[in-house]
């Protein structure tokens, strides 16, 4: 690496220190959790469904010795594995859930604002519908009809996320339709395609970026929920939410069992919400 680059990339890694300690600290717990996903195999204690000591509290240790540190459900299953295999399943369908709804409201959002007229009508009124709609009705609706499974996961989170994302999108693009680099590119003859895509999205990043982490929070929630209903993930795939729900009935006399399992939700979500602050602070500085 060059000086001058040195010196081009020090300032910046410097002002993100200095200008939003909130986006380090989202950053770092985010990291904390993927780190862990992706280590699972090899820092979980146990295997995340291996039968062990049934309600054994915090500390307590497996007639060969080994430690339980945050103790085991029902099943004597080692709460601090499931936790760990559970990250992964949050940070796979977390992730993908919100990248389908953004691909879906995206290119709906800059046909409406872009092309207007009733294009716009249409698509605007069709979001307003399932906007108006409970969306936990409409997640509860669609799985109960087509099963629970990852797959109809992605298919719920997607229909239900992307007419709010369209609604931004659109927003934005008629503010972007205007601006002088389009009429640049439409003078040029260059295809909707083009100009939606290369001209316009660019420009438009700052608010979806922001609004993506939000989103991740969400849908975090949205996950966790499901599995609480036993809606989510088919078990015996660790999922927080389903640990959550299946440790209800013995939170009172085992609270271990359901408090970790939020506090690891709870601490997924608080680390996508600061980082939309941190993004966000970045975005009004400059």
């Amino acid at each position: 690496m060059t000086d001058a680059t040195k010196a081009q990339t020090t300032p910046t890694l410097r002002s993100l220190l200095a200008e939003s300690p909130i986006l380090i600290a989202g950053l770092s717990i985010l990291g904390f959790w993927l780190m862990v996903a992706i280590l699972a195999p090899w820092i979980a204690p146990f295997r995340p469904n291996e039968n062990l000591v049934p309600m054994a509290l915090p500390g307590q240790r497996t007639p060969d010795g080994r430690l339980m540190l945050l103790g085991a459900d029902h099943l004597g299953r080692d709460v601090l594995s499931r936790i760990i295999y559970g990250g992964r399943t949050v940070l796979t369908y977390a992730p993908l859930a919100t990248l389908c709804a953004y691909s879906v409201g995206v290119t709906l959002g800059l046909i409406a604002g872009y092309k207007g007229r009733w294009i716009d009508e249409l698509l605007s009124r069709f979001a307003d519908l399932v906007l108006a709609f409970p969306v936990i009705v409409l997640y509860i609706v669609i799985i109960q009809k087509f099963g629970a499974s990852g797959l109809n996961i992605l298919i719920a989170v997607t229909l239900a996320s992307s007419p709010g994302i369209m609604r931004l999108v659109r927003g934005v693009v008629l503010d972007l339709r205007t601006r002088a680099y389009v009429s640049a590119a439409q003078m040029r003859g260059e295809s909707t395609f083009y100009i939606l895509f290369v001209e316009i999205l660019p420009n438009a990043r700052g608010p979806l970026i922001v609004d993506a982490c939000l989103r991740l929070g969400y849908v975090t929630i949205t996950i966790g929920t499901l599995g609480f209903l036993g809606l989510g993930i088919p078990p015996p795939t660790p999922d927080w939410g389903s640990m959550i729900n299946e440790s209800r009935h013995f939170a009172l006399v085992f609270p271990h069992m359901a408090v970790f399992p939020c506090l690891a939700v709870s601490s997924l979500v608080l680390g996508f919400n600061l980082i939309a602050d941190g993004l966000r602070e970045l975005s009004l500085a400059d």
